[in-house]
This record gives C-alpha cells, sequence and structure tokens, in this order.
C-alpha cells in the first residue's frame, strides 16, 4: 500500500511539473503580434492633409515584438550618403487587449515622444499587419492619424 500511495504521489508531482512548464511557455500561436514586421506603406493624415509613404524604397522599417516590448528602427537605404539620410529608433512596453494595441514609447531618438502612449487598433490577416491610431505628442506640436501597413519578415 504505501508503494502505491508513493507511486501516486510521484506521478502527480510529475505531471503538475509537466502542467506548469507549459503555461511558462509562450505558445506562438497565441501570440500572432510577436515578430518582426517591415513597414510598407505608411499613412499619415494632419491638418486635413494625407502624406502616404512608401518603406519599400528609399527607407527601410521594421517593427520588433516580443511578448511584453516592441522596438523600431529605420534608416534610409543610402547608407547616409545624401540630404535624406535618417536615423531613427524607439521602444518600450505595449498592452494588448483585443485588437487594441497600445504602445508606451519608453525609448526615442527624438526626446519629445517618450513617455507617451499610442493606442492603435490593429487587424492581422495572413501576414499582414494594419495598425491605425491617432499619435499625439504636444510637446512635439503633432497630432495626426497614423496608419500603417506592415508584413511579417519571414525567418
Amino acid at each position: 500500500m504505501k508503494i502505491i500511495s508513493g507511486f501516486i504521489i510521484v506521478i502527480t508531482t510529475l505531471v503538475s511539473c509537466v502542467s506548469q512548464k507549459k503555461e511558462s511557455v509562450p505558445d506562438a500561436s497565441l501570440l500572432p503580434l510577436a515578430g518582426t514586421w517591415q513597414l510598407v506603406t505608411g499613412t499619415l493624415i494632419e491638418k486635413g492633409d494625407t502624406t502616404v509613404t512608401d518603406y519599400t524604397k528609399k527607407i527601410s522599417f521594421i517593427k520588433i515584438i516580443n511578448d511584453s516590448h516592441f522596438a523600431f528602427l529605420q534608416h534610409d537605404l543610402n547608407k547616409g550618403k545624401d540630404s535624406a539620410a535618417v536615423f531613427v529608433a524607439g521602444g518600450g512596453r505595449y498592452s494588448l487587449k483585443d485588437s487594441l494595441y497600445t504602445e508606451h514609447l519608453e525609448y526615442c531618438n527624438d526626446r519629445n515622444w517618450e513617455g507617451n502612449d499610442f493606442a492603435f487598433t490593429i487587424e492581422i490577416k495572413n501576414d499582414t499587419l494594419v495598425q491605425r491610431g491617432v499619435e499625439k505628442v504636444e510637446s512635439a506640436g503633432v497630432n495626426r492619424i497614423n496608419i500603417e501597413k506592415y508584413t511579417r519578415v519571414k525567418k
């Protein structure tokens, strides 16, 4: 009887350890937002004017998202050798509830943007992510609608 009781305790302990291990490792299918995303087009609507930027020609922009943080990097494709030279970087924490994706920008090369929250509605279809929201940064004089279309970068 003692052997059977001991065996049951060992089995129960092993099963509970396996269950805890499963719960602590995020399942990629539960985090469809996680990954590296390449910006294809960006649309800014500000004071009635609309500007659409094609990010497949002279400039490159990626966003990297894990289960708690995001980071973005942008640079020109001329290696900084002309008047269009640019490098932008930033990142921080984010939250996601249903389709409401909110970035808390903790780091940015333009310090006026740091400490701000940006709420976006996101839609993911296959390998395309579209985010729409308002960017408002009073210290930088920015108040605009931002619509960005990304494609997932394949491994």
